[in-house]
């Protein structure tokens, strides 16, 4: 059985105080033997959030990570520094990092292979855009994708990271993947991870919310969800986490 997993991406969004109070009040109120949680604060907090989260069963996770282990990068956050704040999961190729910085696949690639060099859990984010759906490109881009870190790693270690599927039309937009669209994907996905797929965790992304994650849960191959906008609410946060439990 593989076990759930529900990942709140805060993407840039809240202040130093607000950030350790909601993941204080989540940290307090999450209490689960079945389902893994982890939470994606801006890096800025990744600190305080540690100390937070210490002696809770909510994992630190990082948004995003260097493919450079280290050197004159500015700006650039390393895999070991991750690991150093005891971040368990890190994001790569999120949606917004490739539209909005221009991350190719193969950089994505690159990243994904740095992080699990230094023993974090990549979180590999997959998905197409509105206009690659209506063009019937949606799984010539998902293969594109798993491809380019399955030639750079290998199949068997996505054996041991998550892929989220999150179509780009659906993040941020109140449009939600019916239950049989993101199914239909996420079958497609585990299809092509090979023998190992059986234990790979997929998870589903883009405007989940405590409303419409149930019905999300009930799908064969959706193994958890990659929140955004209600991870910043603890209690919609903490309502999908129970029902991913159930």
């Amino acid at each position: 059985m593989r076990r759930p997993l529900v990942v709140g991406n805060w993407k840039m969004n809240g202040t130093r105080r607000s950030s350790v109070e909601l993941a204080e009040a989540i940290a307090e109120n999450f209490v689960s033997e079945s389902v893994d949680c982890a939470i994606c604060p801006p890096a800025v907090f990744l600190a305080e959030l540690g100390a937070a989260l210490a002696e809770s069963g909510v994992c630190l996770a990082a948004q995003d990570v260097s493919r450079f282990e280290s050197g004159a990068y500015t700006g650039d956050v390393s895999a070991a520094m991750l690991a150093d704040f005891s971040c368990a999961y890190v994001l790569v190729g999120h949606s917004e990092r490739r539209a909005c910085f221009g991350e190719a696949s193969a950089l994505v690639a690159a990243k994904f292979v740095t992080a699990q060099g230094k023993g974090l859990i990549p979180i590999l984010c997959v998905g197409e855009t509105l206009a690659e759906r209506q063009d019937g490109k949606t799984l010539e881009v998902i293969a594109e994708q798993l491809d380019a870190v399955i030639d750079a790693a290998g199949l068997e270690a996505l054996s041991s990271a998550v892929v989220a599927y999150e179509p780009v039309w659906a993040i941020g937009t109140g449009e939600v993947a019916s239950p049989a669209q993101a199914q239909e994907i996420l079958a497609f996905i585990r299809a092509r991870l090979g023998e190992n797929a059986e234990a790979v965790r997929l998870l589903y992304g883009g405007s989940v919310n405590a409303k419409n994650a149930a019905q999300l849960f009930e799908q064969q191959d959706i193994d958890g969800a990659l929140v955004g906008g209600a991870s910043l609410q603890a209690e919609q946060f903490l309502t999908i986490c129970r029902l991913a439990e159930a």
